[in-house]
């Protein structure tokens, strides 16, 4: 996999916001510390190192230009008192190298400045002394050591000023971190509240934030209230239909059967009953699961309940409890019952061996059909999920008593409940996997 920039930034929205908002910040500390604070105190060491040579030079030319003069060291001695250095003349050879602090962000013009100026110097000591430099030169006479206040060679290290910028810079941070997490947090219920009505589920919202926030949670109830208003509609126009649909066929089956048994009525009575099974069908494909409101619900007691029913009609189902959470959750039992009964039918009209694995993480709940039978190939697996799709005779929906609207109403159900029904080919039996996944 390439790596790319976009590797390394943040997905969400705060993280987003964040990052543009700090960038700029520690690019302007970086900038004002290194372009101005740096090159200021650059600046002022040097002025000061080259007044502090001046006074070097004239003690050092009482002290070596007329060695012989009795006095002439205790004269420079007092001179260098008077310039607020102290100076002494050790005995021995002198000691060579410059010592310096890596912290010391001056140390260096410091040391040039001094060897730059005084040809004969050997060394100059920025860390030894508490606050002090101490420069030994290389006269004639002997070595000489001075030793100067650091604050007469260089201003005084940004150090203070570079910390209360970092204390400053660490405060807007957690202010503008307060401000976004107050500013994101309205978009973060909005999609919440989203989510939530995608499983079904419909939570209380009212728009805050800013206005364009506000505005889209408007537009969001507005769109909630238009889906509720049409499932409604939906749901009292089809159980209208329901019932004007139902009386002249429960008459016209009550008039056929009091005619005289022949070949004529007993192929009506069956065209009768195939009507009224195939408006259940429709039926319970449109309503889908909006009757019913979310409950906590056992899926392994759920599933254990489809099982009984199978065995019930002389069909037998193996049960298999797969590996993860499979405890109560939020759902519609019966749409989801209906759902993978669906399924596991499907199973029975087309194999002779139909397993059912309930299995479940952390984010999802997982219900498994695998048959031996012909299954679905893959070309054709989209087409059936879509209502009364037709396949081949291998997989027909409608043979064997469907109609075409099993897959369709267990792929309604895993999206109302925030999931999907996935198709595939089963590993082990060799025939048709369905995978209904329910969002935890």
């Amino acid at each position: 996999m390439r790596l790319t920039i976009k590797s390394f930034l943040p997905r969400g929205l705060f993280g987003r916001a964040a990052l543009i908002l700090i960038v700029p910040i520690v690019t302007i500390q970086l900038v004002v510390s290194i372009a101005f604070i740096q090159r200021h105190f650059e600046g002022v060491t040097r002025q000061l190192s080259q007044s502090v040579l001046v006074e070097l030079a004239l003690i050092r030319k009482g002290s070596v230009l007329v060695p012989d003069r009795p006095g002439a060291k205790a004269d420079a001695i007092d001179l260098a008192a008077a310039y607020g250095m102290v100076l002494d003349f050790p005995q021995g050879p002198g000691v060579q190298g410059d010592v310096q602090s890596w912290r010391d962000l001056t140390g260096s013009l410091v040391i040039d400045a001094l060897r730059a100026g005084m040809p004969d110097v050997q060394s100059v000591d920025l860390e030894s002394g508490d606050g002090q430099v101490i420069l030994i030169m290389g006269p004639a006479t002997g070595p000489m050591r001075v030793v100067i206040p650091r604050g007469r060679l260089s201003a005084s290290n940004p150090h203070q000023l570079l910390v209360i910028m970092s204390l400053a810079s660490v405060l807007m941070t957690l202010i503008s971190y307060a401000f976004l997490r107050n500013q994101l947090r309205p978009i973060a219920r909005l999609a919440s509240a989203a989510e939530a009505f995608g499983r079904g589920e419909v939570v209380p919202f009212r728009p805050r934030g800013a206005l364009e926030v506000r505005a889209a949670g408007a537009a969001f109830l507005d769109m909630r209230l238009r889906i509720e208003r049409a499932i409604e509609t939906r749901t009292f126009m089809l159980s209208g239909i329901s019932h004007d649909l139902r009386t002249p066929l429960t008459r016209l089956r009550l008039g056929l059967s009091m005619l005289p048994e022949d070949q004529e009525v007993t192929e009506l009575l069956s065209d009768v009953i195939e009507m009224e099974r195939l408006i259940d069908a429709f039926l319970a494909f449109a309503r889908g699961d909006a009757m019913e409101d979310p409950v906590e619900a056992d899926p392994v007691a759920l599933a254990r309940q489809i099982v009984e029913n199978a065995s019930r009609m002389l069909r037998e189902v193996d049960l298999v409890l797969g590996p993860g959470p499979v405890g109560p959750l939020p759902m519609r039992p019966q749409a989801v019952q209906r759902a993978v009964e669906n399924l596991v039918g499907n199973g029975l009209r087309h194999a002779r061996t139909v397993r059912l694995t309930l299995s479940g993480s952390d984010r999802a709940l997982r219900f498994v059909v695998e048959d031996d039978g012909p299954g679905i190939a893959q070309a054709q697996r989209d087409t059936a999920l879509l209502p009364f799709s037709r396949l081949d005779a291998a997989r027909n929906p409608n043979a064997g008593g469907g109609v075409g609207l099993g897959l369709s109403i267990a792929a309604d159900v895993a999206r109302s409940h925030g999931g999907s029904l996935t198709l595939g080919r089963s590993d082990d039996l060799g025939g048709l996997r369905a995978e209904l996944r329910l969002a935890r």
